[in-house]
């Protein structure tokens, strides 16, 4: 779990939503409740709610001033909501919005390989008990393509086929045709993947479904080799490796959601409006990609070789411009 400079664990960004979502309504109801008690109450530490206030203080219409949609006044350790721009109530869930989920969760139960299954399945008891007789209510959940292609993985891992598979590699940028011997059906952080052996790369690779632009299963049997290493021996998707490439970068707070999203080596904070960041990429043209992917004031600190590569490209860039 990455932990933040002060050395308490981090939430994942759908734990702060949730928090988000409850903390309006939680303040309307107790004007001048201590943080400290409503820290309590709601299951976060102090530290945490006051970076919630913090956040909730600059969400607003572009430019995202202060009070501009969320108002609050602070009278020591006490705070009172002074506008709640209409969050007056918790959010609940229409009976389609409960249906959906319910039959979402039930496909999830039901995926091989899926981790965490008694967890699916008390939430999804909550949930039908909540939604009552809707829970039985026909209703079809399902993404464009996506069920398509994980439905033919599962057959084919549940028959031991081989598939031929046209991927597209985000490191890389690249779309590329191969065989692969699939082993078993993952899910991770919300994604369905396939583990399988890959003949074209000799060794075990993680493929996002999502990512198959085509797929096709063979009549041949898949033929994975010994050496071969199951799912059960992943911990998870990408797992930085002491030989791959080192990236520090500088980010202001506009970007310390990659402490959240992606395995860091270490975080520092430089100043309270700045972190520096380290972590560990596949290689350095997927990371020249990620650091122009944030906001305009980060920086790269090390290797130069990556700074160079990110100078090169806004250069090009702002040529093209003029």
């Amino acid at each position: 779990m990455t932990a933040t400079p002060s050395g308490r664990p981090a939430t994942t960004s759908a734990e702060r939503l949730a928090r988000l979502l409850n903390l309006v309504p939680y303040l309307l109801s107790r004007p001048g409740v201590p943080i400290a008690q409503a820290a309590a109450d709601l299951g976060a530490t102090e530290a945490q709610l006051r970076d919630d206030l913090e956040l909730l203080w600059v969400c607003g219409l572009p430019g995202y001033g202060p009070g501009d949609l969320i108002d609050m006044a602070f009278d020591g350790d006490r705070v009172t909501i002074t506008y709640d721009a209409g969050i007056d109530r918790p959010l609940r869930l229409t009976p389609d919005e409960a249906t959906a989920l319910v039959v979402a969760l039930r496909m999830l139960a039901e995926t091989p390989g899926i981790a965490q299954r008694d967890a699916i399945q008390r939430a999804l008891a909550k949930i039908e008990n909540a939604a009552g007789e809707y829970a039985d209510a026909p209703i079809a959940v399902q993404s464009p393509g996506g069920d398509d292609r994980l439905a033919t993985v599962r057959a084919a891992v549940e028959s031991g086929h081989a598939l031929r598979i046209t991927y597209y590699s985000a490191t890389r940028d690249e779309t590329s045709e191969r065989v692969v011997d699939p082993l078993r059906v993952i899910i991770a952080e919300g994604r369905s993947y396939v583990e399988a052996w890959c003949r074209r790369s000799q060794g075990v690779r993680m493929f996002r479904v999502d990512r198959i632009d085509a797929l096709t299963e063979l009549d041949e049997a898949a033929c994975p080799p010994p050496q071969a290493r199951t799912a059960a021996e992943i911990s998870r998707v990408f797992r930085p490796a002491p030989e791959l490439p080192s990236v520090t970068v500088r980010i202001g707070r506009g970007d310390r959601w990659i402490t959240e999203y992606y395995p860091v080596d270490r975080v520092e904070e430089i100043t309270p409006e700045e972190w520096l960041v380290t972590l560990r990429v596949s290689d350095l043209d997927w990371a020249r990609r990620f650091v122009l992917g944030l906001s305009p004031g980060a920086e790269v600190v090390a290797p130069a070789e990556l700074a160079d590569s990110v100078r090169a490209a806004i250069l090009e860039t702002l040529a093209a411009y003029a």
